[in-house]
């Protein structure tokens, strides 16, 4: 739905093929809960998608994904990752092709 795309924002950067897809999305959502990232509830993960190392995360509140975007720098960080994976956070859309060829291009 168009209110859940509001919700919904696109991760990219996340470390592909180290733990298993369940594991990284947990760790995704730990991260975006963590009120130090300015998280809040997530409502649910999509990982993986078509596109590797790409993830959605839908939020319950649309405030949170102003607040996530607000951060300077996302930093995935766990102990189950050798090192700091630093995450490009963008608003979904709904050419997400488009937004995604944007990011690598920059």
């Amino acid at each position: 739905s168009e209110h859940r795309a509001r919700r919904t924002i696109v991760i990219a950067g996340v470390p592909a093929g180290l733990l298993q897809d369940e594991v990284m999305a947990d760790i995704l959502t730990i991260h975006f809960q963590m009120s130090r990232n300015n998280g809040g509830d997530v409502e649910q993960v999509t990982y993986p998608t078509r596109n590797e190392g790409v993830a959605y995360i839908t939020f319950e509140d649309q405030e949170v994904v102003e607040s996530v975007l607000k951060k300077d720098q996302h930093l995935l960080q766990d102990k189950r990752l050798a090192r700091l994976y630093p995450l490009t956070v963008t608003r979904y859309c709904h050419n997400v092709s488009s937004s995604l060829i944007h990011l690598i291009m920059l």
